[in-house]
């Protein structure tokens, strides 16, 4: 993945740390970043947080988001993101919470369904995708789009 490589060399040379709220893809993000030697200098850690408890306890996420705009949503995922950054005590974030399938979809969010948030030291950012596929499939197009926007916003605001 060029994109990882990429992020991993950003973060390195902007001197960032990087801590993960992952959801539908299960620990997959941190999985793929942890098969880099020596990255324990940027990844501080990750929460999997599948269950809305779960966001609420260790992430932060309020009940009154969960109700009012539901686990996969750019609200939940922003408070995902902010809570890694709060808990963990990085200088960046990503957080992803989606709907992998292959059921769990609805007429409004159908399977493939994933909102995105990255946090840094100055952006707060998020954004809802669409993958197709099947449930590897769409988690592995989750981290790759992730990685991506994290790279992206570390760009734009360097």
């Amino acid at each position: 993945m060029k994109s990882l490589h990429d992020l991993v060399q950003v973060l390195r040379e902007q001197r960032q740390t990087v801590g993960f709220a992952e959801s539908c893809t299960g620990g997959l993000l941190s999985s793929l970043l942890t098969e880099h030697a020596g990255i324990s200098d940027i990844f501080i850690g990750s929460v999997v947080s599948y269950s809305n408890q779960v966001k609420m306890d260790l992430l932060g996420v309020q009940s009154s988001s969960l109700s009012a705009y539901g686990a996969v949503s750019e609200r939940v995922a922003l408070e995902m993101a902010q809570g890694i950054i709060r808990h963990l005590k990085t200088s960046t974030s990503i957080a992803i919470t989606g709907i992998a399938g292959p059921s769990g979809g609805s007429a409004q969010k159908p399977v493939g369904t994933v909102c995105f948030a990255v946090c840094g030291p100055h952006f707060e950012e998020v954004q809802t995708r669409s993958f197709s596929g099947d449930r590897k499939s769409i988690q592995t197009q989750a981290c790759e789009f992730g990685y991506k926007f994290l790279l992206s916003q570390l760009q734009r605001k360097n």
